[in-house]
């Protein structure tokens, strides 16, 4: 894992943060803004543990629904919204109760897809959605999210290397594509509001 990156990639989204939240304060119902918002409170998240990455997801999802208050078909919204709730899922160890947010975030992207789809990103997110629940079963075998959110460590090289390695996988194909993925549409969205944003982070090797 490089911590310099990861170090970037938290500064970048908490300069993004500051901008969403002064920007809100001059105009609320600004829905791009508050889209912005929820994707970096979601990013935030990833680098925070238990009750308080819960409380940092609900955050995002809080402003997500308030951009869809203001403009009810904003599809990156709905799109944001469904990574959110993916997000949500990951982090509640019981599966059946966890299906309920997974249920929503499909929902939310075929929202999206619907409202725009020529988008290949929104397309991928339904595929990448149905394998959620069996990312979940690993997650939680292996200690819970907060053991296998930043990815592999030294120990996948050991004697059950080709499983773990398949795990690790299908663990960058959904975790690492709601954090990535979210990452380059929140830096796209500063870029598009023609305010100066720092560098935008590197992507995560696979």
């Amino acid at each position: 894992m490089d911590m310099s990156s990861d170090f970037d990639r938290l500064l970048f989204f908490e300069h993004a943060r500051r901008t969403a939240e002064a920007t809100y304060a001059k105009n609320p119902l600004d829905a791009d803004n508050l889209t912005r918002w929820g994707g970096v409170l979601l990013e935030l998240s990833q680098f925070m543990n238990g009750p308080e990455s819960k409380q940092m997801v609900q955050d995002a999802i809080d402003k997500l629904e308030e951009a869809l208050v203001v403009n009810p078909k904003k599809h990156d919204a709905l799109w944001c919204l469904g990574n959110a709730y993916t997000s949500t899922a990951l982090l509640i160890p019981d599966l059946d109760e966890a299906r309920v947010f997974f249920d929503k975030a499909t929902t939310y992207f075929e929202q999206a897809y619907e409202e725009e789809p020529q988008n290949e990103l929104y397309k991928k997110s339904l595929e990448v959605a149905a394998k959620a629940p069996e990312l979940h079963v690993e997650i939680h075998k292996h200690g819970g999210l907060a053991q296998q959110a930043m990815g592999p460590g030294p120990s996948a090289s050991t004697s059950t290397k080709s499983k773990k390695s398949k795990n690790n996988d299908l663990k960058y194909d959904i975790f690492g594509w709601v954090i990535l993925a979210v990452g380059v549409v929140a830096w796209i969205g500063f870029a598009k509001s023609n305010m100066p944003p720092p560098p935008p982070p590197p992507p995560t090797p696979r």
